[in-house]
């Protein structure tokens, strides 16, 4: 047996090793498609955000986008709703 699946079998939670959402662990929602596929929003705001970033390199600019991108990640990817 190799040392990786020992850890796997022994340490680590059987949760981490078959990728199911468990009802009773708390980050159960990382796990699930739509948090995935609103990870992926917030993933491609930012790369848009840093290409404007990149584009005007005005620091009150980056500041403002930066402000207003975390804020925007913030509420996609918010559980209420």
């Amino acid at each position: 047996m190799s040392p990786r699946a020992w850890i796997h079998r022994c340490l680590l939670p059987h949760w981490l090793k078959d990728q199911c959402p468990d009802h009773e662990h708390p980050h159960r929602r990382r796990f699930t498609a739509v948090y995935r596929r609103k990870r992926g929003i917030v993933k491609n705001v930012w790369i848009a955000s840093g290409l404007v970033m990149a584009a005007q390199g005005s620091l009150a600019l980056v500041v403002a986008l930066v402000l207003g991108t975390t804020f925007l990640s913030f509420v996609i990817l918010d559980e209420t709703g």
